[in-house]
């Protein structure tokens, strides 16, 4: 067998048909409203408390900390009511005895102190004032949500590992922390990175412009929110704002199919499953992820590479154990990224460095079928990322509605038809972020790819849905949201007095 041959060979086992997208999408939906029924620890559906969405008017100054990986993320963010924004931003790594440790006292205090050297460095008239200052915790982590500003830890993924944080509320950890270095901070509400992903987007489009409805992150890690109808929520969320009648909810879809009842399992996934972070846990989001991607695509290499009947690297002595291919999670994104171009010199070159190869021993049916197998790889994810957002789309029943805040642009409406308002109004806008999504070429193309073949959207409705880039969205829009709870929770203040 030739290379090219073994490699199709192994990118067939990564293909998703049309019936496959329909059937998870069946069972998408299945878990979708399992997890408006019950509390439970897959697909949980987190009631975020939060009601409304942003229209650009929102004005004020607030802050907002993300901890989503292994840097920190803080921003102040000061918006102008005609959906623009300036902000200050800063950035650092976690240690890692602070990610996986016994107690979490020490990683809490770690955040507030940063927090109090961000506003040391850019805002110190606001440090030493006597107002309180709001902030958004952006926690990309499944917790059980049960309030605007609390939640409940229900288990680490992305590497974390500090057991004493779980079943604890970690909004007031970090509270607890900023309370004991005297930072003037509140935190009004806690926000996972898709949700405040979605919120810039909407505070960003024109005042004409389909408000943002669904959210989703493809990166590290994956997750989506979106809008639903708060008479679709059966389990006991306790007090919330009702006026609505909507409610946006995280889905925490990096845990869809936990038994693989309907994800393809090959035996790349299986070996990742087995002795990869999170053993036998995400079991959607390690099919899309970018360090999950990168390692499937390693692991296939290796064992193509160690099979003398599959001819890859001829070449090159067969059986290298000192080679970097043998490196556990040594293949980032980027790889895949220039594999799903054309320019096979570039690729050439990356395998050289990535693998160990040296240049000499890699052909041209060596870089062509690594391609092969990348290209199989990521068109797999982003299949089943069309899949997801086209799920949560359908529940939303997004598509059967028109949004009646869409308003023609104000400089006249001599210049667009009555019929391109409309249209606009029966738009479903998708916020998306993260670097999968951002620098895989076509990643897109191969979501909507999927979204045509799904019952109830078609041809037709993958038209009406329009997928925003929200680039970095996730910090400005968790401060967006803390602005909104804060002054909402000062209206409540109000008419209580």
């Amino acid at each position: 067998m030739n290379p090219l041959e073994a490699a199709e060979s192994v990118a067939e086992q990564f293909e998703v048909s049309d019936s496959n997208i329909q059937n998870c999408v069946n069972q998408f939906i299945t878990e979708l409203n399992d997890g408006l029924s019950e509390w439970r620890p897959t697909m949980c559906q987190i009631p975020t408390y939060i009601t409304r969405v942003a229209n650009g008017t929102e004005r004020g100054f607030t802050l907002a900390v993300d901890l989503g990986g292994t840097n920190l993320k803080i921003c102040s963010v000061d918006l102008h009511g005609n959906s623009t924004y300036t902000t200050k931003q800063s950035e650092c790594l976690i240690p890692k005895n602070l990610t996986v440790a016994s107690k979490a006292n020490d990683l809490f205090a770690f955040i507030a102190a940063e927090i109090k050297a961000f506003l040391e460095d850019h805002h110190v008239n606001r440090l030493h004032s006597n107002q309180k200052l709001s902030l958004g915790f952006c926690f990309a982590f499944p917790l059980r949500q049960t309030s605007v500003n609390s939640g409940v830890l229900l288990h680490w993924v992305k590497g974390f590992d500090v057991p004493d944080a779980v079943n604890q509320d970690v909004c007031q950890l970090l509270q607890n922390e900023l309370d004991n270095q005297k930072v003037p901070v509140k935190i009004s509400a806690i926000v996972n990175d898709t949700l405040g992903t979605l919120m810039t987007r909407a505070y960003t489009l024109p005042v004409n412009k389909t408000r943002t409805s669904v959210g989703a992150i493809f990166s590290t890690g994956t997750n989506g929110a979106y809008l639903e109808q708060l008479h679709k929520i059966k389990k006991d969320i306790g007090k919330h704002d009702s006026s609505t009648g909507e409610m946006f909810l995280s889905t925490e879809w990096g845990s869809f199919d936990q038994v693989l009842s309907v994800l393809s399992n090959t035996q790349y996934d299986q070996h990742i499953a087995q002795y990869g972070v999170d053993r036998n846990m995400q079991m959607f989001e390690k099919r899309m992820s970018g360090p999950f991607l990168g390692e499937l695509l390693r692991i296939a290499i290796e064992r193509m590479y160690d099979d003398p009947r599959l001819g890859l690297f001829p070449n090159y002595k067969r059986g290298d154990k000192k080679l970097n291919l043998r490196t556990p999670w040594s293949v980032e994104p980027s790889m895949l990224s220039i594999a799903e171009g054309s320019d096979t010199k570039a690729l050439t070159k990356k395998i050289e460095e990535v693998f160990g190869f040296p240049s000499w021993a890699i052909t041209l049916q060596d870089s062509r079928a690594v391609q092969m197998v990348s290209r199989a790889i990521g068109r797999r994810a982003a299949r089943l990322a069309g899949m997801a957002v086209g799920a949560v789309i359908i529940q939303s029943g997004k598509l059967q509605h028109h949004d009646p805040l869409v308003q023609p642009a104000r400089e006249s409406i001599e210049g667009r038809r009555m019929s391109e308002i409309n249209a606009e109004a029966r738009m479903v806008d998708v916020a998306v972020d993260g670097n999968v999504f951002e620098m895989f070429p076509r990643f897109e193309v191969h979501m909507r790819d999927a979204l045509r073949a799904i019952d109830g959207i078609g041809p037709e409705g993958e038209r009406r849905i329009r997928i925003g880039l929200a680039k970095d969205g996730s910090s400005v829009g968790t401060a967006i949201i803390a602005l909104l709870a804060a002054q909402q929770e000062d209206v409540r203040d109000g008419l209580s007095k």
